[in-house]
């Protein structure tokens, strides 16, 4: 009786860990506030892209969705600190491929091992618009070359091992242009100086220099994306002009801490994909000139890893490093 009694009450609390786990496993999501790490300044492409999404999840979850930037150091700041953050759930990462495509082959050191983050979904991509200050008197990517080939010219980018620094040396690599890169601190500030005459040039978010195109302050000379962009297509590719070598894409991505469990990126995905998939951020996608991919699991891994061997070779033929 005492041995039947034993194996009633072991299986009794066998069952009540079971059916705790199981209810731990699907707790719901989310019960209190989530923070949207953005590595990069108020204003660019990222940001408001975090921003649009988390107003949307806000609604749908009546829980609060705070965007905090942490810029710095090419995106290795905000990466790293939703790195060194809780895996559960409730920190991610909004930011560009860049962290871990460009970055780990021009810094000596990274703050975090590739292993420490990994990626939810890559959420879109875009090109990036080729412009110049009036005053080169640069009206075509043809003059360019020539003009890029007989002497120097200044070209601002966003920052180290950002999109616009790697196309720079892009250009010197495949086209024996005489490109100097001058970093700033993000993409606004970065057309700013195009506009200010302090730079020559840049190689910039289509959607940050557009204002500047259309009121005569930039010079646009081509688009670096596959097709045709979406808000301004009136504008050439570089593939058109008979530069495909300089094609170049920015991809969106957010990523969370290596130690996530599964059961909680499946939940952040679905969120993500539910919300994404709504007209408005839809809409919005295209407002920022980006196409949509939704890629994750293995797929968005996978795309990173493509960029990253892509940029690697790209980055050991220029000795592109930080500037």
């Amino acid at each position: 009786m005492h041995n039947l009694f034993f194996r009633h009450s072991l299986l009794g609390i066998l069952g009540l860990l079971i059916g705790t786990a199981s209810i731990a496993q699907t707790a719901p999501w989310p019960i209190k506030p989530v923070k949207f790490i953005n590595s990069f300044p108020p204003g660019g492409p990222s940001d408001i892209l975090a921003r649009a999404v988390g107003d949307v999840l806000q609604k749908q979850f009546n829980q609060a969705f705070v965007v905090e930037n942490k810029a710095g150091a090419s995106g290795n700041v905000g990466a790293d600190a939703v790195a060194k953050s809780a895996a559960d759930g409730y920190t991610l990462l909004w930011g560009i491929d860049t962290t871990h495509t460009i970055n780990p082959h021009i810094y000596k050191t990274m703050p975090f091992k590739e292993a420490d983050l990994k990626p939810v979904m890559v959420i879109a991509s875009s090109g990036l618009l080729v412009g110049v200050h009036p005053g080169t008197q640069i009206k075509t990517l043809p003059e360019f070359m020539q003009v890029a080939r007989q002497r120097s010219l200044n070209f601002s980018s966003g920052g180290n091992g950002s999109p616009g620094h790697l196309w720079v040396n892009m250009a010197n690599l495949a086209a024996a242009t005489r490109l100097v890169h001058v970093p700033y601190r993000g993409n606004s500030p970065a057309v700013l100086a195009v506009v200010a005459g302090e730079v020559d040039g840049g190689t910039l978010a289509t959607t940050g220099m557009l204002p500047q195109v259309k009121s005569n302050k930039v010079t646009a000379l081509a688009t670096t994306s596959r097709k045709r962009s979406r808000v301004a297509p009136e504008i050439p590719t570089v593939g058109e002009l008979g530069h495909k070598e300089l094609e170049s894409e920015v991809v969106y991505v957010v990523m969370v801490p290596g130690q996530t469990p599964e059961s909680t990126m499946q939940t952040l995905s679905k969120a993500l994909l539910d919300a994404l998939n709504r007209p408005e951020l839809q809409s919005k996608i295209q407002d920022l000139d980006m196409a949509y991919e939704g890629l994750s699991g293995s797929a968005a891994v996978n795309r990173l890893k493509g960029l990253s061997d892509h940029y690697g070779r790209v980055i050991r033929a220029t000795g592109m490093k930080v500037d």
